[in-house]
Order: C-alpha cells, then sequence, then structure tokens
C-alpha cells in the first residue's frame, strides 16, 4: 500500500475511534467536569485533523521557489524531481501541466489573424528505485503537434532526464540531460512560477530558456537555508549565436557537439522567512573546434547572474540581472553573418500582490496583477 495511503487510513481509523469512545465512557464519567478525559481526546482530534491537512498539502504541487530553497526542493532541478526524490522507494509519480493561449491582432494592416495555440503540454515521470537512486524526466509536446518538420510548427522535445544518487543533503550526484541551474525561471520554468503569459525576455535572449545539456555533477543543501548544483556540461554551439542572443546556441541533447565542456554552478541563500537571494555562473569555451573565420577560435564564454526575491503577505517582489561576456565575437559575427556583441546584459524588477489574500483570506486561490521593467541589450 502507497505510504501516503497507508497514512491517511491509519488516521482516519484513529479519528473514528477518538469519536465514538467517548459514547462508551459511562455518563457519570462524561458528566464530570473534572475528568480531563474528553478534553485529551478533542486534543487528539485537533492534532490528527492538522495532520490530514498536512498531508493534503504535500499532495499538491510542490512550494513555489521563493520559499525555503531546501524546503522548496529546487535543488533537484525541477518541483516534480524533488517530490519523487523526497518520496517513498519505489514509487511511482506521473504528472505534468499545459499550456494554451489567445493571440489578438489589433490595428494591422498586415492581414495577419487572430490566433489559439496549445503551446505546450509537459508529461513527467519519474520513479525512486531505491532509497539512493531516483529517476526523473519531463517530455514536452509543442503547438500541439510535429507536422512540416518545423519547430514553429511543433516539435516533442525530452526537457530533462536524470538520475540522482541521494546520498546525503549535503552532497549528492547527478547525471543525464540537466536543466542549467541559471536564473530564477530555467528549472522552475513551469507557468504558475513566473508572471505574465510568457516568459521575462531577459530569461529567453540572454539566460536561454529552457536550456539544457548533457552532463553531470553534485548538488546538495546545508540546512534549510543554503543549496547548491555545480555541473560539468557540453556547451553551446557558438555558430548558432545571432545578433538577438545566444538562445540559438542551444543544442539540447540532440546530437550535441561535445568538443568543449563548460562548468555551471549555483548557490541560493535563505536568510529570512519569504527572502531569497542567489547568483551563477556558465564558464567554457563554445568554439566546439569548428572553424571560425578561417581558424580555430574558443569563443570563451562567462555568463554571471544575480537574483532575489520577497514574498510577504501578498506581496511578491524580484528582480535579475545577468551579463555575458563573449570572446572572438569579432570573428563569429564574419562567419554568421551577424553583429554578434562582445558583451550582452539584461535585467528586470518585477512586483505583484495576491489580491485573493487581500479579500478573501480562508481561500487558496490566486490572483496577482504584476507589473514588471526590464532592460534587455544584445549588443551592448
Amino acid at each position: 500500500m502507497n505510504g501516503e495511503i497507508r497514512k491517511l487510513f491509519y488516521f482516519i481509523l484513529l479519528a473514528t475511534f477518538a469519536w465514538t469512545l467517548p459514547a462508551a465512557i459511562p455518563a457519570a464519567h462524561a458528566a464530570d467536569p473534572s475528568d480531563g478525559r474528553i478534553e485529551e481526546l478533542e486534543r487528539r482530534i485537533e492534532i490528527l485533523a492538522d495532520e490530514l491537512r498536512r498531508l493534503k498539502e504535500e499532495r499538491a504541487l510542490p512550494a513555489t521557489v521563493e520559499e525555503t530553497p531546501a524546503a522548496s526542493g529546487t535543488q533537484y532541478g525541477s518541483p516534480f524531481a524533488a517530490e519523487v526524490a523526497r518520496g517513498e522507494k519505489r514509487r511511482l509519480a506521473i504528472g505534468g501541466y499545459g499550456e494554451a493561449s489567445f493571440r489578438s491582432v489589433v490595428g494591422d494592416d498586415s492581414g495577419q489573424a487572430d490566433t489559439i495555440d496549445l503551446t505546450r503540454l509537459v508529461l513527467y515521470l519519474g520513479y525512486k528505485f531505491s532509497d539512493r537512486w531516483a529517476f526523473s524526466s519531463e517530455i514536452e509536446f509543442e503547438h500541439a503537434t510535429t507536422g512540416e518538420g518545423a519547430e514553429e510548427k511543433g516539435e516533442v522535445s525530452v526537457e530533462f532526464a536524470h538520475i540522482d544518487g541521494l546520498f546525503d543533503p549535503r552532497l549528492n550526484l547527478r547525471a543525464g540531460l540537466l536543466l542549467m541551474p541559471v536564473g530564477l525561471l530555467n528549472e522552475a520554468h513551469e507557468p504558475p512560477f513566473y508572471h505574465g503569459n510568457s516568459r521575462p525576455e531577459v530569461e529567453r535572449r540572454i539566460i536561454p530558456t529552457t536550456w539544457r545539456a548533457n552532463g553531470a555533477g553534485i548538488f546538495g543543501s546545508f540546512g534549510d537555508r543554503v543549496t547548491y548544483r555545480t555541473y560539468v556540461v557540453s556547451s553551446l554551439d557558438a555558430v548558432e549565436f545571432g545578433s538577438s542572443g545566444i538562445r540559438g546556441g542551444r543544442q539540447s541533447g540532440s546530437k550535441e557537439r561535445a568538443e568543449d565542456f563548460s562548468w555551471v554552478g549555483r548557490v541560493d541563500f535563505h536568510p529570512l522567512s519569504g527572502v531569497s537571494l542567489g547568483a551563477s555562473a556558465y564558464l567554457g569555451n563554445q568554439g566546439q573546434n569548428r572553424t571560425i573565420a578561417g581558424k580555430k577560435r574558443d569563443v570563451f564564454a562567462q555568463l554571471y547572474e544575480g537574483h532575489a526575491s520577497v514574498r510577504t503577505r501578498g506581496l511578491e517582489l524580484r528582480g535579475l540581472a545577468t551579463i555575458l561576456e563573449l570572446d572572438d565575437a569579432g570573428a563569429l559575427s564574419t562567419e554568421v553573418g551577424e553583429t554578434i556583441a562582445k558583451r550582452m546584459v539584461g535585467y528586470y524588477v518585477e512586483a505583484a500582490y495576491d489580491v485573493v489574500r487581500l479579500l478573501a483570506p480562508d481561500r487558496d486561490d490566486y490572483l496577482a496583477p504584476w507589473v514588471r521593467y526590464s532592460r534587455v541589450d544584445t549588443q551592448d
């Protein structure tokens, strides 16, 4: 029997016993206010009710990334993966999410039509083999079809697929197709984790969400305040960079060119309840042993990013800043026929407020009007 179901069964059984027991107590005892047995039974029932409520919450989608890093499970690479890693051994987990959008063209004489798109359907599959080994994966279907062989028409891709060796909260192993631990959204990129219909441009062009690569590394946490991830992964492919950013350089696990490898690392710190601070870095050659503008070029890349978030009493504040430095940008521009800058920068700050918390504090619904200011310069 599943462990959570077994717990629920025991709690229901105990609660039923606790409710029926007073009927068996002699009337003299039941009526005696000095007898504390009734009060004790009521106290135990309240404890059982609290435990049932906690189990119900644990079965829901994991907490948002603004909570304590170790508590929210972000070191596991995704909310679903965290659920598998923390669960019982020999546990199968199936989950997922979807996203649809409606686009209306207003005041345009170009003849563009309004469109409705099933933007993505993502299915999660994970399995915990034992106390020490767990597998997690996500498969994404974009635009509801793979017709005509073009990405904009639809494609199926593996978002991530990795094996975790869970040895100690402070030191664990991971290998496979990994999400890069960079920025606020690359690992937790599900729609509930960002405001609006689209991810911020900073985390699309300079931090190319969804960014993944084959590799291996370690991850862990120190108490409830600090988490880290550090991997060695296959590098981007520099000849696919463009004037609008490095997004085209993602190899995404598909027959990746593995002439160059890069290092990526991240650390998050949670000093107070609802406050999170973090930073990440990505360093390595991206040339992949290609001939660029007549000779082999390293195209060494340095990407640095810092982020912070505050969540308290319905108010949400979030900010991120990043800078990317590229060597051999001039030669790369000549090779690809576009102006690729030596430096790209971007940042954004945003604020939101959950009005449901203000108007109906007892409800679990969520509605947060938001505002964002951002700047992206891929030609800095």
